[in-house]
């Protein structure tokens, strides 16, 4: 079983999730790989596809919903997991609907979607995402529940080992 965990993330925390994912796969035996979405892997020669993207202002980067429009006719061949990370803090803030994200799951016809806590560090942004932190009063720290990515993920390696219907 050969998955690939096809991640977009634009300070690298959405990739250290994905990361975590293709570890936690591969230590069920399944073969996964982890590949960054701005690179524009290529989505045959796969069994199941794993998409996750960072969110910002309460959509997917667009490296990854271009990602899966492209790839739209081989995500519908294949078992397809999506997941999110975005908010953070304690509640997490912003607290926004991922828009866009029933569309990205019909067109895949994903099995499932995790959403995860992420990771603010406000000395690595860039200055507009500086102001908008601020202006949100979002809170520097990682709020990333790693036990949390790393269940969701056994659930996948689970949902791949059972027998086709």
């Amino acid at each position: 079983m050969r998955v690939l965990v096809a991640v977009a993330s634009k300070y690298g925390a959405t990739a250290e999730l994905g990361q975590a994912i293709a570890d936690t796969l591969t230590e069920a035996s399944v073969d996964a790989t982890f590949a960054r979405l701005e690179h524009d892997p290529p989505a045959d020669g796969y069994d199941a596809v794993v998409v996750g993207s960072a969110v910002y202002a309460g959509h997917w980067l667009k490296a990854a919903r271009e990602w899966v429009e492209r790839n739209g006719q081989q995500l519908a061949a294949v078992p397809v997991w999506l997941f999110s990370s975005g908010p953070v803090g304690d509640p997490p803030m912003p607290g926004e609907e991922t828009l866009n994200l029933a569309e990205i799951s019909a067109s895949t016809g994903a099995l499932g979607h995790g959403y995860f806590s992420g990771k603010l560090e406000r000395s690595g942004l860039k200055f507009t995402d500086k102001a908008i932190a601020a202006a949100l009063r979002v809170p520097d720290g990682d709020f990333r529940d790693f036990d949390a990515v790393r269940v969701w993920a056994d659930g996948i390696a689970q949902t791949l080992r059972q027998p086709a219907a």
